[in-house]
């Protein structure tokens, strides 16, 4: 009878860290009462967006072993010196890293980099602003390169787009945004930042190894290396070098992306839903493509959207610009909150709503904007 409390009450705890995962599976099991598990589920899996947040997470975690971050953040602190510059930083970092390496991978990276600058300097009361900025950062910046988001990836694909018109029908939202960002990080009081003298050294060999296998990861998302390879390579190397990192790994999260695969897909094949998105569009692409996203997350928005609109550039603009808003408008932006609250578990609320209004304000303003011009 005990062991039943004591796995019960394990339960009710592993319940509590991870909310958006509960929310996830309730979903997904909900709209197989409607769409029953048959071979097309098969279908609803990115395997290689899986594969790659595996491995980045796994690298992350033995950077992290081996104070990467940490001595990354000391330099930041160094060059920058005060609150606001070195949050303007992070920032700027994981807008230019979501174009390069996209989004969900930019906040894997700099995510950890933000907390190790904030708790080494004691600036914790500006996490939940910095992880919000980031985030907002890595959905919009990503914009702009068709590999920055995965929608971009998809629609790019689909609808053959140029790379010059593709880079043209994001410039407007992606100029904006960087504007907006650097303005809300201005609000931050520039306080001065100091770090105390510890004499920490990165191992050399462990560094480099590491770096290497960050590199591999970065070379799958870019197709360079097939993500079977990378999938079998990381973690063999991980198990003779760093197990714990393997350990480390947030699973409960890389299950909630598989949730929301399950959830996304079977809307899709819904009739109801199809005909009504259909209807919706042809009312306005842009602003019922943002709205999509807001209820089933911007990368499910653009593949269903896709099927009912020749309309590419207000659904491309829609699907990134949507991004921003509820938590799931952006899976990205699960990360996001996973990070913040794993390390701050009793301010769930204070988080939600600060991300709340910054989100639906960026949704606002650049909606409006894009719709006027």
């Amino acid at each position: 009878m005990k062991y039943v409390r004591t796995a019960g009450h394990e339960m009710a705890v592993f319940a509590r860290k991870n909310v958006v995962m509960m929310v996830a599976m309730a979903a997904a099991l909900l709209t197989t009462l409607i769409v029953p598990v048959d071979a097309a589920y098969l279908g609803y899996f990115d395997l290689k967006t899986l594969t790659c947040l595996f491995c980045v997470l796994a690298v992350v975690c033995a950077l992290k072993n081996i104070n990467f971050f940490y001595m990354l953040a000391r330099k930041i602190v160094e060059c920058f010196r005060n609150t606001r510059m070195c949050i303007l930083a992070l920032v700027y970092i994981t807008f230019i890293g979501s174009m390069l390496i996209a989004n969900d991978m930019a906040l894997l990276t700099f995510l950890p980099l933000g907390y190790f600058v904030l708790t080494s300097t004691h600036k914790e009361k500006h996490m939940a602003f910095t992880f919000i900025m980031q985030n907002i950062a890595a959905n919009l910046g990503g914009m702009l390169t068709p590999f920055g988001n995965p929608q971009n990836l998809y629609l790019y694909t689909k609808f053959e787009i140029p790379n010059m018109e593709f880079m043209a029908i994001m410039l407007p939202p992606f100029v904006v945004s960087v504007l907006l960002i650097t303005v809300c990080c201005l609000f931050i009081k520039p306080e001065p930042l100091q770090l105390p003298d510890e004499p920490i050294r990165l191992a050399p060999g462990r560094t480099a190894l590491y770096l290497a296998l960050f590199a591999l990861s970065i070379a799958i998302v870019f197709r360079g290396i097939p993500y079977q390879l990378g999938l079998v390579i990381i973690p063999t190397v991980l198990l003779f070098v760093d197990r714990k990192a393997l350990k480390m790994v947030d699973y409960p999260l890389l299950m909630t992306f598989v949730f929301f695969f399950i959830f996304s897909g079977n809307m899709a094949r819904i009739p109801f839903v199809q005909e009504f998105f259909s209807f919706l569009l042809g009312k306005s692409t842009l602003l019922f493509s943002v709205l999509s996203c807001q209820l089933i997350s911007n990368v499910p928005s653009a593949i269903l959207l896709s099927q009912f609109t020749e309309n590419y550039a207000e659904l491309l603009m829609g699907v990134n610009i949507g991004g921003v808003g509820t938590l799931i408008a952006s899976l990205a932006s699960l990360i996001t909150f996973r990070e913040y609250t794993s390390h701050n578990p009793g301010k769930t609320g204070y988080y939600m709503g600060m991300f709340s209004a910054f989100n639906f304000g960026f949704l606002f303003v650049l909606t409006g904007l894009m719709a006027v011009l």
